[in-house]
Parts: structure tokens; sequence; C-alpha cells
């Protein structure tokens, strides 16, 4: 019955036809929405609903200079209160000069309403061709009072016909105290396509065992996400 909800409303959200997109003359200023169907949320391997679907959605704020700030939320199920994420997030993106070498530097807040686990990250990557790294740090990782950070190299790369295909390895480097181990690595591999005004994307993601002593095999072993999305 909870899938079926979700598969409903993800369909009344996707075909609403709601433009959400704007700018204004000047150029100065934008706004964008989004909202996806998954087949469930994973989030840096681990997964946050259960093995459930997932309907996720944002909306986003731009400037000209490259300041942006947006939310993003989605229903998750860690067999507590908790039955949704929250995150608030605010950041600058630009360029070096005409390097090609990309920045993105901003603060997140991940919020579950229902539970006492809220927490804030900041982060920041640099992008040169298909490659990115990046950073993020908390000082209250996963709302455990203990530091956390975690550090990533992702790549993408579009092929013929519209297929784009996207990987990447990421690293989480917790504090053993609070969860037993020293932290975990997570990859995964992907393809997407746009067809009809919808992206379409399935990836394969997973985990090494570390991840399986901190959150069990069930939410970290590896799987295959399917993705239906709709920008508005």
């Amino acid at each position: 019955m909870k899938k079926l909800i979700l598969l409903m409303a993800a369909s009344g959200l996707m075909s609403s036809g709601a433009a959400m997109a704007w700018e204004s003359e000047d150029g100065q200023h934008s706004t964008s929405a989004s909202v996806a169907l998954s087949s469930e949320y994973v989030w840096r391997g681990i997964s946050q609903s259960d093995e459930d679907p997932a309907i996720s959605g944002s909306f986003d704020y731009g400037h000209s200079s490259g300041f942006y700030a947006g939310a993003w939320a989605s229903n998750v199920d860690y067999g507590d209160d908790a039955s949704s994420e929250i995150d608030i997030y605010a950041g600058f993106a630009s360029e070096f000069g005409d390097t090609g070498i990309g920045y993105d530097v901003g603060v997140l807040r991940y919020m579950f309403p229902g539970e006492d686990y809220n927490f804030n990250e900041v982060y920041g990557s640099l992008s040169y061709s298909i490659f990115s790294v990046g950073v993020a740090h908390s000082s209250d990782a996963l709302g455990s009072g203990e530091d956390g950070t975690y550090y990533s190299l992702d790549a993408a790369y579009d092929l013929p016909v519209g297929f784009s295909v996207a990987g990447g390895v990421g690293y989480y480097d917790l504090e053993e105290d609070a969860f037993g181990e020293e932290g975990y690595t997570n990859y995964y591999v992907g393809v997407s396509r746009e067809f009809a005004g919808f992206g379409f994307d399935i990836t394969y993601s997973d985990t090494d065992s570390d991840a399986e002593d901190i959150f069990g095999d069930d939410l970290s072993d590896g799987r295959f996400i399917f993705t239906i999305s709709k920008s508005l």
C-alpha cells in the first residue's frame, strides 16, 4: 500500500505541468524545481528508505554572481518517528577565470522531523572536464555528535544518442567510537537519458564490508536504483 501511494503521488506531481522555472528579464535571477520517483533513496551507498520507493523534490534559486540557495526533500524510513528528510542549502559556484576549473562551496543542513538527529555540513568541490573532487565535513555527522568527513571523486560523460554515463567513489571518514568503524567506502556507476521531457536513470550502488558492519547488510549491500525525474 505504501508503495502504491508513493507511485500515485509521483504520477500526479510529474503530470501536473506546473512550470516552476523562471528567469528575470535582466538574467540576474532564476528559479527551478524538480520532482523524482526512485525505486529507493540511497545516500552515500546506504539505503535511507529501507529499500522502499522514494519521492523527492527540490526548489532552487540562482543568481548570476554564482550564489544559489535551495531546498530538497524526500521520504525516509529508519524504523523510528522520522518519515521525511528536508535539506536546506546555500553556496557559491563559479569558475576560476577562463581555466575551465569550476568550484562550488556551501553549507547544508539535514533535518529529520520527528527525530533529533539533525546536523550541518560544509562542503566544497572542484571540477574540470568530466571529473570532480569534493569534500564535506560535519562536527555532528549523522547526528552522532562526532566528526565525519566525506571525500568523493566523480566523473560523468555524454555518450551518443543522448545517453550519459556517470560513476564515482567515496570514502566516509567517521569516528570509530561512535560507529564501530573508522569509516567506509562506497561506489556507483550509472547511465541516464532524457526522453519526452523526463529523465531516466539506472544506477548500481555498493559499499565495502565496513559499511555493512555499521549499517547492516540490508541497507548497504549492492543494489540497482531506478529513477524517473521531471524538471518543472
